[in-house]
């Protein structure tokens, strides 16, 4: 099919949208309205920043062919950030869909969806929370950076850095033990050096790998029998000189060169004030229709999609590591 058959239907689909009638890009989730469309363009305008911007039709062209020389799936990832608004207003054409899951726009057989958000259903739809504890004590922790600016950690009160310090810490443990979760689903789903790809970023199965000696006796046999002289491998045993100190009055410092080095470290946490103060949170946003709190519910969505940041990931492919070593 020609594309110009399929841009004038994708321009009657786009005169057709209700005059509110609100698009998202697929990466970024910006939110923009088509304000006109001419014969060779469509004119959006961006609801946060209010500016306009014209999409012309060479570029929706360019898309198009894009995805039909890849066998209908076009990877979202490889279009710039500014050409986002092109794949969503796309979508618009009964053809072609987004699927943000995938990361890819594909062409389909059969009529799609678009990426044309209900303002009026959106907004009186129901929020539902998660039952896990780093969505909570990630709400806390939104609403803790944004009555203590971080930027200048020196200015703050003693209480403050406390609480930011601790709700740091519970969002830390939270994110790791959800993190590990996730990973152990994902291990059965991806495999060795295909790295898999989504919105955020990706992963890839790798392989650690540890050791320990077998019984010490067996060793030294096998080591004696290759013909290396057991003197050669022993050495002092830590554990070993523990339990000798124990039982000598040599002192610590006798045998360990030691250093001292100071740190803080989260003693306790009052679960009820911050239950208290979460419960206060969840109510007034559920209250409170302002943009100020809709810009609150976009970057608690963006914390928890953006939260396996708190740890890095490593792509290596090995590790190595001896026994009782941090892995």
């Amino acid at each position: 099919m020609p594309f110009s058959v399929s841009w004038h239907t994708l321009l009657d689909e786009a005169e057709e949208l209700p005059s509110d009638a609100t698009l998202i890009t697929p990466l970024s989730h910006k939110r923009f309205r088509i304000t006109d469309t001419q014969e060779h363009r469509v004119i959006i305008e961006y609801q946060e920043s209010g500016d306009s911007r014209p999409l012309q039709r060479e570029q929706f062209e360019t898309l198009y062919r894009r995805i039909q020389e890849r066998n209908g799936r076009f990877e979202l990832d490889r279009i710039p950030a500014d050409a986002e608004p092109y794949a969503a207003v796309l979508t618009l054409h009964p053809r072609f869909e987004i699927d943000e899951e995938a990361g890819v726009i594909i062409e389909t057989e059969e009529p799609s969806a678009t990426h044309v958000v209900d303002d009026e259903e959106s907004s009186t739809e129901d929020r539902v929370e998660p039952d896990i504890g780093v969505y909570s004590d990630a709400l806390l922790l939104i609403d803790a950076l944004e009555r203590h600016d971080p930027s200048n950690l020196t200015e703050l009160d003693t209480d403050a850095l406390v609480n930011l310090y601790t709700l740091l810490s519970d969002v830390q443990r939270e994110a790791n033990d959800l993190r590990q979760d996730i990973a152990d689903v994902l291990l059965n789903r991806i495999n060795h050096d295909s790295p898999v790809h989504a919105q955020f970023g990706s992963v890839q199965r790798t392989a650690r790998r540890s050791k320990s000696l077998r019984d010490e006796e067996e060793v030294l046999a096998a080591l004696e029998d290759a013909g290396i002289n057991r003197e050669r491998v022993l050495g002092v045993d830590p554990d070993k000189v523990d339990d000798a100190l124990d039982v000598t009055e040599l002192r610590e410092s006798d045998v360990y060169d030691v250093t001292e080095t100071e740190y803080v470290r989260k003693a306790e946490v009052d679960e009820e004030i911050k239950e208290t103060r979460l419960q206060g949170l969840k109510d007034r946003l559920a209250a409170s229709e302002s943009e100020e709190a809709t810009e609150l519910r976009a970057e608690i969505e963006d914390l928890e999609a953006r939260i396996e940041d708190l740890t890095e990931f490593d792509t290596g492919t090995e590790y190595y590591t001896q026994s009782g070593a941090d892995p």
